[in-house]
C-alpha cells in the first residue's frame, strides 16, 4: 500500500494528469482490491486516509448481478469507493491508474481520435473505449474490450481520460510516462487579456482577477470560445463549470453584469469576456477552479479544424442527474442549475447587444466541487489603476463601447 500511495500522490500532484479530486488508483493484493475513495484528492494520498478494501469476489459478484457498488461498500470510517470501482474490478491487473490526463483528453474528443492515435501509440497494447457514462456501463464496455485482447493494458476513454494497468506501481507508473509522452501537444499562444475591460467587473467586490494568466485565453483566444460554444466536451466540465460557458460580450459588462449577475446568491464561478480575458468569483470553489484550468489546457490544445465530439442533451442530463463522479449533491447542483439560468436569462435580452452571449447550442445544466482557491492579490492593484476615478471609469466605458463595436463587425469573421 505504501507504493500506491506514494504513486497517488506524484500523480495526483501533476495537474496535467489530475485536477482536484478526479482520477483514481488501486492495487489488487491477496484477494482483497484497494481501491481511491470518491471524492478524494489523489495529490493527497500520503497524508490521508482515502483508500477502501473490497472484497474483489464480492464487488464482481455485485457487478455481474447488475447491482450498484458504491453505496453498498461504504468502509467504517465513512469512505464511499470510487464510482469507477467496478472498471479496477474487471480489469485483471494488479495495478491500475485513471487520470484525467490534458493530453489524453485532447485526443479523446475528437471524432478521428482513434485514427489519430494509430501512429502514435503503435506498439503498444492500447484500445479506444467509446464514451460511456462512469460506473456500470463503463465499466461493462471495459470488460468486453478487454476480453478481446486480454494484453490490452492502456485504455483511451472517448470524451473522458485514460487508463494505464502494470503488475505493479513501478510498471504502471513507466507506462503511463511513456503514453503521456506519445500524446504530448503544444498548447496555442493566446493573446494578453485587456485589463481596462476586466477592470469594470473587478469594481464589483465579489469578482477578482486569476493568479493564473492562462485563464484568460477563454476570453483571448477565438478558437477556446468556438470550441466551448459547441457544447460539453467532458464530464468534469459539466459537473463542475456547468454546461453552459458564461461568455459575456463588452455590452453585457457595460448594461447588465452588475444589475444581474453582482449581488445575488447565485452567480456563476466566473466570467469570460470576448476579446478580454477571465474574471473568477471569489466563491469560487479550489475544484472549480482547477477544472477551470484543465478546461483551458485541453482546448488550447485542441485545433480549430479538428472535427469534435461533444456530450449529447441525454449524456449531460444523465450525468448531472446521477451524479455521476460523485462530485456534488443533488443541492448543490440545484443552484448550480439557477445560476446559469440567470446567464441565460441574459442570453435572452442580448438583442440590445449584438453578439452571443454564451456557449453551448447543447445546452443542458450542473455543477460540482474540488480544490486550489483563488487569491485575487492582483484585483486591488488593477482596480486602482483603471477603476477607481470617474475619469478612468468613463474612458474603460469608451473602450469597451469601443470594443463592442468592433466585435459586432468582427467576431463572425473571426469564428466562423
Amino acid at each position: 500500500m505504501l507504493f500506491l500511495r506514494d504513486l497517488s500522490a506524484r500523480v495526483g500532484s501533476d495537474p496535467m494528469l489530475v485536477q482536484a479530486s478526479n482520477g483514481n488508483t488501486s492495487v489488487k493484493v491477496d484477494g482483497i482490491l484497494w481501491v481511491k475513495a470518491s471524492g478524494k484528492w489523489l495529490a493527497h494520498a500520503t497524508q490521508e486516509e482515502m483508500f477502501v478494501p473490497l472484497e474483489l469476489a464480492e464487488v464482481k459478484e455485485f457487478i455481474h448481478k447488475n447491482a450498484g457498488i458504491a453505496p453498498r461498500f461504504a468502509s467504517k470510517n465513512g469512505l464511499r469507493p470510487s464510482i469507477e470501482t467496478a472498471m479496477h474490478a474487471v480489469l485483471r491487473h494488479r495495478v491500475v491508474i485513471h487520470v484525467h490526463s490534458i493530453n489524453a483528453i485532447t485526443w479523446a474528443i475528437r471524432l478521428d481520435g482513434p485514427d489519430q492515435l494509430k501512429e502514435r501509440l503503435a506498439g503498444l497494447n492500447w484500445q479506444w473505449i467509446p464514451y460511456a457514462p462512469s460506473g456500470m456501463q463503463l465499466a461493462r464496455e471495459i470488460e468486453k474490450a478487454v476480453a478481446k485482447a486480454p494484453g490490452t493494458d492502456v485504455l483511451i476513454l472517448g470524451n473522458h481520460g485514460l487508463v494505464v494497468c502494470g503488475y505493479d506501481c513501478h510498471t504502471a507508473e513507466k507506462l503511463l510516462c511513456e503514453v503521456e509522452r506519445r500524446l504530448a501537444i503544444t498548447p496555442r499562444r493566446f493573446p494578453k487579456p485587456d485589463t481596462t475591460v476586466l477592470a469594470m467587473i473587478a469594481r464589483f467586490s465579489r469578482w477578482q482577477f486569476p493568479d493564473d494568466d492562462s485563464l484568460h485565453a477563454l476570453g483571448t483566444d477565438a478558437v477556446s470560445r468556438k470550441i466551448l460554444r459547441g457544447g460539453v466536451l467532458y464530464p468534469c466540465q459539466a459537473t463542475f463549470l456547468g454546461p453552459v460557458m458564461p461568455l459575456l460580450s463588452p455590452a453585457v459588462v457595460l448594461s447588465k453584469f452588475g444589475e444581474r449577475l453582482n449581488g445575488k446568491d447565485r452567480t456563476p464561478p466566473f466570467v469570460a469576456v470576448e476579446r478580454s480575458g477571465v474574471m473568477l468569483n471569489e466563491k469560487m470553489s479550489s475544484s472549480e477552479r482547477a477544472t477551470l484550468i484543465g478546461l483551458v489546457q485541453v482546448t488550447q490544445r485542441t485545433e480549430e479544424s479538428a472535427r469534435l465530439r461533444y456530450l449529447n442533451e441525454v449524456e449531460v442530463t444523465d450525468l448531472l442527474s446521477k451524479g455521476a463522479h460523485g462530485c456534488k449533491e443533488p443541492a448543490a447542483m440545484d443552484e448550480k442549475a439557477n445560476s446559469l439560468a440567470d446567464i441565460k436569462e441574459l442570453d435572452e435580452e442580448r438583442t440590445a447587444s449584438a453578439g452571443p452571449f454564451f456557449a453551448g447550442p447543447g445546452s443542458c445544466i450542473d455543477s460540482a466541487n474540488l480544490g486550489l482557491r483563488p487569491t485575487g492579490r492582483l484585483n486591488s492593484v488593477k482596480v486602482r489603476r483603471y477603476g477607481s476615478s470617474g475619469r478612468k471609469e468613463g474612458h474603460a466605458r469608451r473602450r469597451l463601447q469601443s470594443q463592442q463595436s468592433k466585435f459586432n463587425l468582427a467576431e463572425g469573421d473571426a469564428e466562423n
